[in-house]
C-alpha cells in the first residue's frame, strides 16, 4: 500500500473539514411526494413469461400481504453467463398497490450474496425491490471450489461482482416489464459485505444506481479477510493464548483512560480513537478473573492494534482500534487436555481454505509468519481486482449523478474502520475534497459495531438522509444517531467529530457540533 507525506494528508484533510463544515446542515426529510401509487401493468402471473438473454424465470408467486406488508408479486430467476457458465439466482419483489416508482437493491452480508427475506422492509417502504445469492446458496464460503476440489472460479466471480450487477440490470427490467415504466429512482443499500457490493457498483458499474448506501464495507476484502486472522497466528506463534477476560479488561481500561477524547463527555465511548494514546503496558500486573496480564500478553495486544506486518516489519493491514472489542476474532477455547489453545473465526478459515490453499483439510496452525506474508500477497494477487473495491476514481459514479453515503462504527471488532477511512482520504485525493464532498460523504459512529450495536448512538435513517441527499438535494453534514437508552447524538462527517458544547444536557443531541478531529493522520507507514 503505498504512503503518502505527512503534511500532505493532512492539508487535504483540512481542505476536506472546512468543506464539511461549510456545507448548510440537512436532516432526512422524505422525498417529495409522489401523485400516488403507481399500479402494474400486468398480472402478477404473466410475469412467468419474462424473457431476457441468458434469464429464465424459475418461479412467480402472488403473495396477499399482510398487517406489516403489502400485497405484492414476487419472481424467483435464474440468470447465467455465458462467458463462464456462472448462475446466480435474483429475487425480485414487486408491491401491487404501493410502489412508490423506486428500485431499491439490498446487499449480503460475509460470504452470502444476498437473500430473498431481506426485502420485506423495502417492500414496506413501498419500494420495488431485489437481491441476489451472487451464485452460491447460503454464507458458508466453501463455494470457492467445486464438490471435486477444483476451484470455482465463476462463483468466485460472481461473489466478487459479477453477481450483483447481473442482478440489477434483470431486475430493473422485471420492474420495467411489470410497472410499464423504468424505476425514477435506483438505489443500493447494504452493510459489511453489502457495502463492498454497494461500492463495486459504484466503481465498475456506475450507471447502475442513483444512490449508494455502503456502511461498513469491505473495502480491501483480501486484505481484510486475510488480515482477521492475525491475531490468533500471534497468540500461537508466541505461545500466548489470552483469555476472554483479560481482552475485556484491557477494552475497558482503554474506553476509561479514553473516554472523553473527541465528545468531551464521560459515556463509556471513545469519541475519536485514532487521537487515543492508551499505553497498554500500564495494564501489566492487573489481576482478572481468569489470570494475571503479563508483559507477554501485552505484547500479543499491542501487535493486534498495530495489525499484521511482514516478517521484515512492512505493513500489510490495519489492526484494531481502541474502543472496538477483542471477541470475535481473538477467542480461545480449551483443548482436551485443558489447555488454551486459539480458536479462529469460522469464515477466515473458510477463506484459507477454499480461496487461498485450495484445500479443504488446511491446518490454520501450520501458519507461522513467513507463511502468514505469503498468504497476504497470494490473497492480494488472487483477489485485490475481483474482490476488492478500493478503486478511488468514482468519476464516472459522480459524473452519472450518483450520491454515495458511506458510514462505520468505530467501535467495529470485524471490518477495520481504518481501511474505509484510508479509501476515502484516497478518493478525496484522486478527485479532491471540495468535488468530492458533492457527491460521496462517509460517517464514523463512535462506539457502534459491526453494522449495529455497541455502547455508541446508532445511526437512525441513513437511506432517508441518501435519498434525501439524492432526490430532494439535501447533503447531509450529519446523520442522527440514538443510543439504546434514548440519547441523542449528531454523526458528524468524516474528518469532523462530535463534541458536547459543555452546555445543556449531554443526552441531548442538539447540545452537540461537529469539529474537526484532533489527529488526522491515519495511513500507517
Amino acid at each position: 500500500m503505498r504512503t503518502r507525506p505527512r503534511l500532505a494528508v493532512l492539508s487535504v484533510l483540512a481542505a476536506t473539514a472546512a468543506a464539511v463544515l461549510a456545507a448548510p446542515t440537512a436532516q432526512a426529510a422524505p422525498p417529495p411526494p409522489d401523485p400516488g401509487p403507481l399500479l402494474p401493468v400486468a398480472d402478477c402471473g404473466e410475469m412467468a413469461g419474462f424473457t431476457r438473454p441468458g434469464t429464465t424465470v424459475t418461479a412467480v408467486e402472488e403473495h396477499r400481504g399482510d398487517d406489516r406488508t403489502p400485497a405484492s408479486c414476487r419472481v424467483t430467476l435464474r440468470v447465467e453467463d455465458p462467458e463462464d457458465g456462472g448462475v446466480v439466482t435474483v429475487w425480485v419483489a414487486l408491491p401491487e398497490e404501493t410502489w412508490n416508482g423506486r428500485f431499491q437493491a439490498v446487499g449480503g452480508g460475509g460470504f452470502s450474496g444476498g437473500s430473498a427475506g431481506s426485502l420485506e422492509a423495502p417492500l414496506r417502504d413501498g419500494y420495488a425491490a431485489a437481491a441476489t445469492d451472487a451464485g452460491h446458496v447460503g454464507p458458508s464460503g466453501t463455494f470457492g471450489l467445486r464438490p471435486d476440489g477444483t476451484p470455482d472460479q465463476a462463483a468466485r466471480e460472481d461473489f466478487g461482482h459479477e453477481g450483483v450487477h447481473d442482478m440489477t440490470v434483470t431486475a430493473k427490467a422485471v420492474v420495467a416489464e411489470y410497472y410499464g415504466r423504468d424505476p425514477a429512482y435506483s438505489y443500493w443499500n447494504g452493510c459489511s459485505t453489502g457495502g463492498r457490493q454497494g461500492l463495486m457498483e459504484a466503481q465498475r458499474y456506475p450507471d447502475d444506481y442513483d444512490g449508494v448506501l455502503a456502511g461498513a464495507p469491505v473495502v480491501n476484502f483480501p486484505e481484510m479477510q486475510t488480515g482477521q486472522i492475525w491475531g490468533q497466528v500471534v497468540m500461537l506463534q508466541e505461545d500466548a493464548p489470552i483469555p476472554a477476560c483479560e481482552f475485556e479488561a484491557a477494552l475497558a481500561a482503554a474506553v476509561e483512560a479514553c473516554d472523553t477524547v473527541g465528545d468531551g463527555v464521560v459515556d463509556g465511548v471513545i469519541g475519536d480513537p485514532f487521537a487515543c494514546d492508551f499505553d497498554l503496558t500500564t495494564l501489566i500486573g492487573t489481576v482478572t478473573p481468569c489470570g494475571t496480564i503479563t508483559a507477554e500478553d501485552v505484547a500479543v495486544m499491542q501487535r493486534i492494534h498495530e495489525g499484521p506486518r511482514g516478517t521484515d516489519g512492512r505493513f500489510l493491514w490495519y489492526g484494531l482500534p481502541y474502543g472496538a472489542p477483542y471477541a470475535g476474532l481473538h477467542d480461545v477455547t480449551l483443548d482436551e487436555s485443558g489447555r488454551l489453545v486459539g480458536n479462529p473465526f469460522l469464515y477466515d478459515i473458510w477463506w484459507i481454505r477454499y480461496f487461498l490453499t485450495d484445500d479443504p483439510d488446511f491446518d490454520w496452525r501450520t501458519i507461522g509468519y513467513e507463511e502468514f506474508e505469503g498468504l497476504f500477497d497470494l490473497a492480494v494477487e488472487r483477489y485485490g481486482d475481483m474482490m476488492g473495491a478500493s478503486d478511488p476514481d468514482l468519476s464516472a459514479f459522480r459524473d452519472s449523478g450518483g450520491k454515495l453515503l458511506m458510514w462505520h462504527g468505530l467501535a467495529d471488532f470485524g471490518v477495520t474502520v481504518q481501511g474505509t477511512v484510508d479509501y476515502h482520504e484516497r478518493v478525496l485525493e484522486e478527485l479532491g475534497p471540495g468535488h468530492t464532498q458533492q457527491f460521496a460523504r462517509l460517517f464514523l459512529a463512535p462506539g457502534v459495531g459491526h453494522c449495529r450495536g455497541g455502547a455508541g448512538a446508532q445511526p437512525v435513517d441513513p437511506f432517508g438522509a441518501l435519498v434525501a441527499w439524492v432526490e430532494g438535494g439535501q447533503v447531509p453534514r450529519t446523520l442522527d444517531g440514538v443510543t439504546a437508552d434514548g440519547a441523542t447524538r449528531p454523526i458528524c462527517a468524516y474528518p469532523t467529530v462530535a463534541r458536547w458544547t459543555g452546555r445543556g444536557d449531554p443526552a441531548d443531541g442538539a447540545t452537540y457540533r461537529c469539529v474537526p478531529a484532533t489527529r488526522m493522520e491515519l495511513r500507517q507507514p
